[in-house]
């Protein structure tokens, strides 16, 4: 059964000031100006930002539940499923490790706090108390146990992705394996995945809204002048991200034959929601929506996008050993290539629970931290005050290298469709080959797990 063609006609362009990037990145600028000159206000707006991440976490939990469950009974073999999730594993140990090591070679060929010549016992410790107690809750067992939800629907009204994950991939494993009972359910589904995309749609239009108010809150509580004494620290970070993004991305996106310039080009109205928000998770359904539309399979956008999120976390890792290192060398405190090490292996670990959220890889550093006695805890109200200026690095790294793995691994299940990815990068994406509205009537004696190849 052939696809329906859409007709090839690229669709009309907004004019600026209606596309979401122009006015997000008007909404930031804006954002920075109040808070810097009437910081009170800006300080005030806070609830703007906190109201659009709630309406976006609403949906996530659906997004992902849909997308997963219909990409999973699409495939063929059930085998495909632990296939793309092993080399999603491989690939996020692979690059979260190399993170970690440029992060610690960086922190000891530019030292950041050298010279710097803290005293510990001089630090205000109540700072921090919050970041160390909630670090205490963050096990290795504990988490692998969080990941287990409840019950089968208590993953959607928390927000945990990974539960969210683990029952979309039951349910869609299980619904595979039932036949054609099952493909009433699976119709639903894909009928059901068109309104709560629309939804999507309609949550974004408030994002310019959601960065104004969290950028002037920032920058009205913090102040632009808590970056000049630590600037080096921020410095170091950002250009060290930057060069991650471009060079080792980079590579590896020219070895799978696309540009990251022009994937960020594509990308670029959630990188400046990522931005003023300083959360990658206020971005995640507009990405899988984007991935898909690139040409990415749906079943390997449903795995990679979400478990990305937790295992995947570029930007968070950089930060996590060059603080780490930061703060050791402010204090004064000599670190043996042995400690070094023992602090790369635990904040392997560590890192793993770092949730895609604002202020998560703080805490993750101080679990970290905790575990590695040489460097003193206390150390990091040194970095407070800059860390949610770093958080918004971290998070467009963390975004970026969610959106190159999403790519990577669909080329390496023979999953991506190249035209579509080329029209989608520079800048003529093309239209669905169906829409869900005008889908095919599966035939009563096609296999559940053929649909998704009937309509793909």
């Amino acid at each position: 059964m052939h696809a329906i063609s859409a007709p090839t006609a690229h669709p009309v362009r907004l004019p600026f000031y209606r596309q979401l990037y122009f006015q997000v990145v008007l909404a930031i600028v804006l954002g920075v100006l109040l808070g810097h000159f009437e910081p009170s206000y800006g300080e005030a707006l806070k609830p703007l930002g906190d109201a659009f991440i709630k309406l976006v976490k609403m949906i996530i939990a659906p997004v992902i539940f849909l997308t997963i469950v219909t990409g999973i009974a699409g495939m063929s073999q059930l085998s495909t499923v632990g296939r793309v999730f092993g080399k999603a594993m491989a690939y996020f140990l692979f690059f979260s490790t190399l993170a970690l090591v440029v992060g610690l070679v960086v922190a000891n060929v530019v030292q950041p706090g050298a010279g710097m010549n803290i005293n510990v016992a001089d630090l205000d410790q109540s700072a921090v108390k919050g970041y160390v107690a909630k670090s205490h809750e963050m096990t290795l067992t504990g988490f692998a146990l969080d990941i287990i939800p409840k019950t089968l629907v208590s993953p959607f009204v928390g927000d945990n992705i990974l539960q969210v994950l683990l029952v979309a991939v039951l349910f869609g494993v299980g619904l595979a394996m039932v036949g054609d009972a099952g493909r009433p359910v699976l119709n639903f589904l894909d009928a059901l995945t068109t309104p709560v995309f629309k939804v999507v749609g309609i949550v974004m239009k408030a994002a310019p809204l959601g960065a104004f108010g969290a950028m002037a809150f920032t920058i009205g509580k913090f102040g632009l002048g808590s970056l000049v004494n630590l600037a080096w620290l921020v410095g170091s970070f950002y250009i060290t991200s930057l060069l991650f993004v471009v060079v080792i991305l980079g590579f590896v996106a020219r070895l799978c034959g696309f540009s990251v310039f022009k994937l960020c080009r594509y990308l670029k109205a959630e990188l400046m929601l990522v931005l003023g928000t300083s959360s990658s998770e206020s971005a995640l359904p507009s990405l899988m929506e984007k991935m898909e539309k690139a040409g990415c399979s749906k079943s390997v956008v449903g795995l990679v996008v979400p478990t990305g999120y937790s295992f995947n976390l570029d930007g968070t890792n950089i930060y996590m050993t060059l603080a780490a290192l930061f703060i050791a060398q402010a204090t004064n405190t000599e670190l043996t290539l042995g400690h070094q090490v023992a602090l790369l292996l635990v904040a392997m670990l560590s890192s793993k629970g770092a949730a895609g959220v604002t202020g998560a890889g703080f805490i993750t550093l101080a679990a970290t931290l905790a575990v590695v006695p040489e460097v003193p805890v206390a150390g990091m109200a040194l970095i407070l005050g800059v860390d949610r200026f770093m958080s918004e690095c971290r998070s467009l790294t963390n975004f970026i290298g969610n959106a190159v793995a999403t790519v990577v691994v669909s080329r390496w299940e023979n999953a991506l469709d190249h035209e579509r990815l080329d029209a989608a990068l520079n800048g003529h994406p093309l239209p669905a080959a169906v829409t869900a509205a005008a889908a095919p009537v599966v035939p009563a004696d096609m296999p559940v797990g053929a649909v998704a190849r009937t309509v793909a």
